[in-house]
């Protein structure tokens, strides 16, 4: 892995089938493979893990793993050779291939206690709220807060308040489960066009981290994005201002330029008003860039470096994000996920 911080992913020599598919899916995420192969792995995983004790002793007596749905001729020697009590060839090749994703930031990341921006199934994510949460006690981290889209991005089965409700419910129980682990509440929401928030105040109120981001009209005119954004930043409810040039560079979507803003007056806002400025760890948006990261630097922001993770694999994406802010140089107590859960939650009250 990817040196401190990153816990205890690939330490377990001989780890049980279930586990062993779960960490070839995470290492071919982190890779950025493709998603169907991915999910192969994945879906094996559940296929064993829902079995009761008797019909797995069934299976592996009889040796016919390959009859369970969901597993195929790779994802069943996996599961053979993980329950003979060896490392899985298919695995040991990932861990023996595995490189750190970034050669700079190393203190940074190992200063680093949690992420505040990532998905779940609930939304647009690919795994369940428990396995992205113990992946991200697997990399180390102390605490992680559940940012599922809000309503109005349906494309991302964004979640209306009842579902959010129930969320929360599970997150409550989740955290007393993974304790001294924090499982934190919170969620992406849409900015609208008039710079109020898509989500009920009320329901707001009840959550750790809101993370304030634009998805719609990313080619608004300057002063429009601006008066935008410097609402939403404004909201005192409002922890972090997400990705906020919507940029792509690279990937599956294609690329799309910058939103145009007056970035002093942003930025300035993000100071005034106590909103961390988001350092996206995604490759394919590396939001903000290097310039405007710098800005925000020099006007005195804090920041949150976060993976906007969608999948288990991509929570080590905070390597990136940490080299990148390392190069322009942010202290870590800038980085308000640098600070222990108490002060996090206070500040975010």
């Amino acid at each position: 892995m990817d040196g401190p911080g990153t816990g205890s992913i690939g330490g377990d020599d001989h780890p049980d089938a279930v586990a062993a598919l779960r960490e070839i899916g995470f290492w071919l995420e982190r890779s950025r493979a493709d998603t169907h192969r991915v999910r192969a792995y994945r879906r094996a995983a559940d296929a064993v893990e829902g079995l009761t004790g008797a019909e797995h002793d069934d299976h592996r007596r009889r040796g016919s793993w390959s009859e369970l749905a969901g597993v195929g001729p790779k994802t069943a020697q996996v599961i053979s050779q993980a329950e003979s009590g060896v490392v899985p060839d298919a695995l040991a090749k990932l861990r023996g291939s595995a490189k750190p994703l970034a050669t700079g930031g190393v203190e940074l990341r190992s200063a680093v206690r949690g992420d505040l921006h990532l998905h779940s199934d609930w939304s647009d994510g690919g795994s369940p709220l428990r396995e992205m949460m113990t992946t991200a006690i697997d990399l180390g981290h102390q605490y992680a807060a559940i940012t599922d889209h809000s309503p109005r991005l349906k494309v991302a089965r964004g979640l209306s308040a009842e579902r959010l409700r129930e969320q929360l419910e599970v997150i409550s129980e989740l955290d007393q489960d993974l304790a001294p682990f924090r499982v934190l509440r919170g969620i992406e929401v849409d900015i609208l066009t008039d710079g109020g928030l898509d989500q009920t105040k009320d329901l707001l109120a009840e959550l750790d981290v809101v993370v304030a981001s634009v998805h719609s009209e990313l080619r608004s005119d300057s002063e429009s994005m601006t008066h935008r954004m410097v609402a939403a930043i404004a909201n005192p409810q409002v922890s972090i201002l997400g990705h906020c040039t919507g940029r792509l560079v690279e990937g599956e979507r294609g690329t799309r330029p910058q939103s145009v803003f007056d970035a002093e007056v942003v930025f300035e806002a993000c100071k005034q008003f106590d909103t961390a400025v988001e350092i996206n760890s995604r490759p394919e948006r590396q939001d903000p860039p290097d310039d405007l990261m710098r800005l925000a630097y020099e006007t005195g922001c804090l920041f949150s470096i976060d993976t906007d993770a969608h999948a288990p694999g991509q929570l080590d994406f905070l390597a990136y994000g940490c080299e990148r802010a390392a190069a322009v140089g942010i202290e870590p107590d800038r980085i308000i996920n640098t600070w222990p859960v108490d002060r996090l939650l206070e500040w975010c009250e």
